[in-house]
Order: C-alpha cells, then structure tokens, then sequence
C-alpha cells in the first residue's frame, strides 16, 4: 500500500516508491540521502505533528511536514 509518508505511525517502517515534488525542494530531499528504494523507519513526530523525526540509511533526520507530505512510501503490511 502506497501513503504519504506523513501517514506512518511511530515505528513503522516503508520503503521510498516516489519523490512527487520538483526543484530545490527535490534536490534537497535527494542530498538527504531520501531516495526512492531508501528504507525509512518513523521514530517520532512533534505534538502538533511538524516536523517529523525518521531514521534513513542509518542516522536520524527530521522533516518537515510539507517536505514529508511530497515523498510516497509503501508499507510493509
């Protein structure tokens, strides 16, 4: 199932399919080592839900909402 990646639950873990934003915001997601096929596990989310905090490729990145809402991932449920 395919979601945005604001939609995962804490710990859950997807995989990247799409980065659906163009630009300096896609350059910008790419150098953080977000790359379709990328695995990426949510591990916490502010009270208001921005930013979001994931772990990729083996460090912890946060993001914000509106950057987070671009990337397509897929579950693996």
């Amino acid at each position: 199932m395919t979601i945005p990646l604001t939609k995962l639950k804490i710990g859950q873990k997807s995989r990247v399919v799409s980065l659906n934003c163009s630009g300096a915001v896609r350059r910008h997601i790419i150098d953080m080592g977000i790359t379709p096929g990328a695995v990426i596990i949510m591990r916490k989310s502010a009270p208001m839900g921005d930013p979001i905090e994931i772990n990729v490729r083996g460090y912890e990145l946060s993001l914000r909402k509106s950057e987070a809402q671009e990337i397509t991932v897929e579950t693996e449920e």
